[in-house]
């Protein structure tokens, strides 16, 4: 008898705990007093840190549970709502104008506002809080943050002659500009990063025969914008790595699942995108989900790649709601990563999110000392943006820059196909990190150079030999696609002319170096070693009078870029030379990605006809 009592204790304490933990999940919509949808509402959960926002038609979901009374809705201008938890799913609240808040909204424009980015004059608000956009019945706000790009200009060899830059084969800004012409919008200026839209695609690079884990390969030829100088063509290749063959990896999910998560394009494509991972894993792979919003927890531990249907059920199960304690999030997904960690093998978190990073470590300063600490330790982070209207595209190209890892905008579940199916290896897997290029560029033979992109990217002629200076890593079939306007010795230049220099030896080149127009060198580390090594390869001036699929496909890639940046060096380029550039150079396109530019570039014509219609 005293067994059976001490059982059935157990039985309902473990019962108790489950009914605490057990979620439901209330829905509804908040509206004002006319009945006109309220988007931007704050809905939380009394005395917890759970919340949500509304959505343009004041839509809102929220995770409760049994221990939970009570739902807060609160807005500037408004009454606070409370609304008592029952039993019912769906809560639907009218919110009343509050006459003393009133006083302190802020209101933008007036009318009907088709583009992304209102404007419109502004009233002075005494509010700390956040002020909304509205406009009639039109909600809309946007907090997407990019990084000022100061393009890189023309440099005379006589004073410059090393140019020396990072690779990067993060390509968000390809799929995110793809986003917002999509959307009948250009994008704005600095979310075009002429190097990502470039290594967005694959080029048929030879795979590398030598030592080297990736080959080196050059073109040079007419420069299709500007024909009285060159344009030089350089391509890396990622050593090819079956997936049977590829290390092991110990995977961390650290997913965005706060309130601002909650729109179609954000955490449920993320979900349908993740489960595209997990089937890729093989049984000697491993994955742990954490998830943060009011707080970070542990969804999933660490558990190996053939227990599918768990890892899936895992993530079926989330909802978005709440904060965003990104910073937080981070440092249990490191924790997790660290305790599970693979000697030689793949060990990286995957942060996907909309961008936002507002409770906990925060600042870009302390993520990148963060990140950069535990990328030394062997974890390395690629981070993929979710979404639109709050990217942080800054910040997220930031973290997976100083964590070693890639960067990419996933806008749909192609692109998602694209990144964790087709691209499996060079997503996850680095064969050499630490990647630099210098070039040495002849005087005799170059008068000025122009590196096309890569603007966040230079580094310091001493940063190259320097094995303490980070720089991109290069994965498995990885392609990274670099470009350079050259101006030919006694052309003309737009390069800035400077006095000539009064301490400095000019030398005189001859023999056989004196037809080489510059000299490559590249500088890369093992992923699991400290030591970089040299590889070096002369370019002869000799131009190719019949260019490859990749040559010409990669300019036309390169003046769309200029051309959506209204650059000061497009030259002569039009959307026409454009689209014929690329139509000319598509090649096989077994996955239609080249066809896609084309059909985008078109799109563009379109809308800048339309502008000028107006």
């Amino acid at each position: 008898m005293k067994q059976f009592i001490i059982s059935l204790a157990f039985l309902l304490l473990f019962s108790g705990i489950g009914l605490a933990t057990e979620q439901r999940i209330i829905s509804g919509t908040v509206s004002d007093e006319t009945g006109s949808p309220l988007p931007g509402v704050t809905v939380m959960v009394e005395n917890t840190s759970r919340g949500t926002i509304t959505d343009p038609s004041g839509y809102y979901s929220i995770g409760v549970n049994h221990k939970d009374k009570r739902l807060i809705f609160s807005f500037i201008g408004m009454e606070t709502e409370k609304v008592q938890i029952g039993k019912q799913d769906t809560v639907n609240v009218k919110m009343t104008n509050n006459q003393i808040a009133c006083e302190e909204v802020v209101v933008i424009g007036y009318g009907t506002q088709k583009k992304r980015f209102l404007t419109g004059s502004i009233s002075k608000a005494k509010a700390a809080r956040t002020s909304y956009m509205v406009v009639n019945d039109n909600f809309d706000w946007n907090t997407e943050n990019y990084s000022a790009i100061h393009e890189n200009g023309f440099k005379n060899v006589s004073v410059n002659p090393l140019s020396t830059f990072s690779i990067d084969v993060d390509n968000a800004s390809y799929s995110n500009v793809r986003r917002y012409l999509n959307a009948g919008e250009l994008p704005p200026t600095d979310a075009v990063r002429i190097e990502e839209m470039i290594n967005y695609f694959s080029y048929e690079y030879p795979e590398p025969q030598s030592e080297h884990p990736f080959s080196v390969t050059t073109e040079i030829a007419a420069c299709p914008w500007n024909n009285e100088n060159y344009l030089m063509h350089i391509g890396l290749k990622g050593k090819s790595i079956d997936k049977t063959e590829l290390p092991a990896s110990n995977l961390v999910f650290l997913l965005d699942v706060s309130g601002s998560m909650s729109s179609p394009d954000k955490l449920p494509l993320l979900k349908r995108a993740f489960k595209m991972l997990v089937n890729e894993l093989r049984p000697n792979d491993r994955v742990a989900i954490v998830v943060y919003a009011g707080a970070a927890g542990k969804v999933l531990g660490s558990t190996p790649g053939n227990k599918k249907t768990k890892i899936l059920d895992a993530l079926g199960k989330l909802n978005a709601g709440g904060s965003t304690a990104g910073g937080a999030g981070i440092k249990l997904a490191y924790k997790i990563a660290e305790e599970n960690y693979i000697e030689g093998g793949n060990n990286r978190i995957i942060l996907a999110t909309d961008g936002d990073f507002n409770v906990g470590v925060s600042g870009t300063s302390e993520m990148e000392r963060l990140v950069e600490q535990k990328r030394n330790n062997g974890v390395f982070i690629s981070v993929l943006g979710f979404g639109t209207g709050n990217i942080k595209d800054d910040k997220m190209e930031t973290i997976a820059d100083k964590g070693n890892g890639n960067y990419s905008y996933i806008d749909n579940i192609q692109e998602a196909r694209k990144v964790f199916v087709s691209e499996f290896g060079g997503t996850l897997f680095t064969v050499a990190k630490d990647v630099k290029f210098q070039l040495e560029f002849n005087p005799k033979q170059v008068k000025a150079y122009r590196l096309v992109g890569y603007e966040n990217r230079l580094l310091n002629d001493e940063d190259f030999n320097d094995d303490k200076k980070d720089a991109g890593e290069i994965g498995a079939g990885h392609t990274v696609t670099a470009l350079y306007e050259i101006v030919p010795t006694g052309a003309g230049s737009d390069a800035p002319a400077v006095d000539p220099l009064k301490y400095q030896t000019n030398k005189t080149i001859s023999g056989k170096t004196g037809n080489e127009l510059l000299t490559i060198k590249l500088r890369y580390k093992k992923p699991d070693e400290h030591k970089s090594k040299l590889l070096e390869l002369p370019v002869q001036n000799s131009l190719d009078t019949e260019t490859s699929d990749d040559f010409r496909f990669s300019a036309a890639v390169a003046s769309f870029g200029m051309l959506l940046r209204k650059s000061e060096f497009m030259g002569n380029t039009t959307i026409n030379s454009v689209i014929n550039l690329a139509e000319s150079a598509k090649g096989a396109d077994s996955e239609g990605y080249r066809s896609e530019f084309v059909r985008l570039a078109k799109t563009v014509d379109n809308l800048e006809f339309v502008a000028e219609e107006k």
